[in-house]
């Protein structure tokens, strides 16, 4: 663990008792597994282990005369991140890059956290942020893909996609719409094994607000919903779990592909060749032993270390923009002024709190001291360990319409999704929440301290269509040092109005018929910062969402798909401009966010991007 102060928490407590009970360690993949493959050379090098290079490894290795690298900087899973409400945890442990981002110049978010600076978690594990994030599965809408392929992006319509989400799935859900969903993929999505008290009364509260309940990987988005999750029997399914262990453990084991684990990519390497061109012909990396090495990629390098990996290793190769590579003394080869502009994300206000009169959500001390559960778990695959990260249930609505007691507009595009937690922060009693969310110890004292272990649940409003960008750009040469990171939350106003309006819509959904049986209600503190404004005012809501800005981890767009002209770094077949041989695989190539979690189109991704490889090397018809 990276985080000394983990053994203490009364989590640990539990992780432990479950630890006792499971013979062994996870099942994982070996550090450096190898197959027949010549030292140093490959057809393909893959960059990254996350949902994108762990299908494209997969899927590459199928051709049988392909040798293939993959390359990850992480180690592997334990058994401890199959646990699925232990994924906080997760995210202040080795498994996590421990990213944050810089403090907002204008003072403008993540007031409230440590030296106001957010925490931005990224997976660094064999299966990337599969490993530590909450495992839910949302596609996003279909207005997204349409509006990609609008941009400029042909092939990439929500009707020329939908094959490939389907293509990955192995659906394990009870109720589903027909047409939507596929069985036999390597990936499983399956319903929560458990549900607190609080789920029935979140999804009857969708009727009383004119919402359906649906399948919002279905027909359409706008809707309640239990969340459908990346779980087997219960326990987490990584990227890893789904896409590399299958083809490189037992019978069916790939001896073309190579999986290098512990191996930190910190350049990729590319020669001029006559008379201008520009070529990709490996990656230098340092190996498991910490020693500098190559690997030679005869046919193409592929980039999937994800939103904030990927245009890092950009701008070290020499691409982008001359102005800034320039006086950090690396050659620009190919000025690409698009690589780490766009950085888009989520962001959400996760300490809205709601108390209830009765023993119902998840408090920490009340689950960790209790051994049967972790039997449950072990056992049985069930009990409240399944619930992923502590979400049970989550809405996609238009904020305007609910909160003026209108139907759903015939648009189906959310502005909010909003995320039913079985617990919140007053359940925290170690303070493991707080410092994954990177609150400070001084807010979360003036906020919680009169309500520990008092029962409570929480309900998240995220942000879908942020209008605000950020920016991932270099410190210095140094690959070893991480990128500067410029969140830029709420520089676009309407950001902010529509924040506000999600939590709103947050309280509506607390105060339905359908929760007043706990007596539920909010939180009666005002946040430190904000005891100005009239409390619950609109003002109010605006300063809380300014302290209190915190991230699910969906970082894309740095490597955004689009022509050149418009500033893209990527085309409509994931080839950076300029550069033959090269591509890139993963969120960072989204020209806009989609309205949902991006590990299951980061998964499409993955998969089209290895047809597009196919077809460019004639194995696939185009």
């Amino acid at each position: 663990m990276r985080v000394a102060r983990v053994a203490a928490w009364p989590w640990f407590g539990l992780a432990a008792a479950v630890g006792l009970l499971v013979a062994g360690p996870g099942a994982g993949l070996a550090a450096n597994s190898t197959g027949d493959l010549e030292a140093g050379s490959y057809d393909f090098v893959i960059v990254g282990a996350g949902s994108g290079g762990s299908v494209l490894a997969n899927r590459l290795s199928e051709i049988a005369d392909w040798k293939v690298l993959l390359l990850e900087a992480g180690g592997e899973e334990s058994w401890l991140t199959d646990v699925p409400l232990l994924a906080p945890l997760m995210q202040v442990s080795q498994y996590n890059w421990g990213y944050r981002t810089e403090p907002s110049a204008e003072r403008g978010y993540c007031l409230s956290m440590t030296d106001g600076r957010c925490n931005w978690p990224r997976g660094r594990a064999l299966g990337g942020t599969s490993v530590i994030n909450f495992m839910l599965y949302t596609r996003g809408a279909r207005a997204d893909y349409d509006a990609w392929q609008a941009a400029g992006n042909p092939g990439w319509s929500y009707d020329h996609l939908l094959g490939y989400f389907l293509k990955s799935e192995n659906s394990r859900l009870s109720r589903q719409d027909a047409g939507y969903h596929a069985r036999g993929g390597y990936l499983d999505v399956a319903d929560v094994p458990y549900a607190s008290r609080l789920r029935e009364p979140f999804l009857r509260a969708a009727a009383e607000l004119g919402y359906p309940l649906r399948d919002y990987n279905g027909r359409g988005i706008l809707g309640f919903s239990p969340v459908q999750a990346n779980l087997r029997g219960g326990r987490r399914v990584s990227a890893s779990k789904a896409f590399l262990e299958p083809v490189t453990r037992g019978p069916r084991r790939r001896r073309n592909l190579r999986v290098a684990a512990r191996s930190r990519v910190t350049k990729v390497l590319l020669e001029r060749r006559p008379p201008r061109s520009l070529r990709a012909v490996g990656v230098r990396y340092l190996g498991a032993d910490g020693r500098p090495r190559v690997a030679r990629a005869r046919r193409e390098v592929l980039l999937c270390a994800g939103a904030l990996g990927s245009p890092q290793l950009l701008l070290l190769s020499g691409l982008g923009p001359r102005d800034q590579l320039d006086p950090l003394g690396i050659e620009t080869l190919e000025d690409l002024p698009g690589v780490g502009r766009n950085l888009q994300d989520h962001v959400s206000m996760a300490a809205l709190t709601f108390l209830v009169n009765d023993s119902v959500s998840i408090v920490e001390s009340r689950l960790s001291s209790n051994p049967l559960y972790a039997l449950d778990y072990i056992l049985r695959g069930r009990g409240p360990l399944t619930v992923p990260g502590g979400a049970e249930a989550l809405a996609f609505v238009d904020t305007r319409s609910l909160l003026a007691g209108q139907s759903p507009p015939a648009k189906d595009y959310p502005d909010i999704e909003l995320v039913l937690g079985a617990g919140a922060l007053t359940g925290d009693m170690s303070g493991g929440l707080r410092s994954l969310l990177g609150l400070s110890e001084q807010f979360e004292r003036g906020v919680f301290a009169g309500y520990r272990g008092r029962d409570a649940f929480s309900i998240v409003p995220i942000l879908m269509r942020p209008k605000s960008r950020g920016r991932v750009s270099l410190r210095s040469a140094d690959p070893l040092l991480p990128p500067r990171l410029e969140a830029n939350y709420y520089q676009d106003p309407e950001d902010l109005a529509t924040m506000v309006r999600g939590i709103k819509a947050a309280l509506k959904v607390a105060s339905t018929r359908a929760f007043r049986r706990f007596n539920s209600s909010l939180l009666p503190v005002a946040f430190p910062g904000c005891e100005g404004p009239r409390f619950a005012s609109d003002d109010y809501w605006a300063c809380v969402a300014r302290h209190v800005s915190t991230t699910l981890g969906h970082f894309a767009g740095t490597c955004r798909m689009a022509p050149r002209r418009q500033g893209g770094v990527v085309d409509a077949r994931l080839r950076v401009h300029g550069v033959e041989g090269l591509r890139v695989a993963d969120a960072s190539i989204m020209p806009e966010i989609v309205a949902g979690h991006t590990c299951a189109p980061t998964y499409m991704i993955g998969e089209k991007a290895a047809d597009l490889v196919k077809q460019h090397w004639g194995v696939l018809a185009a």
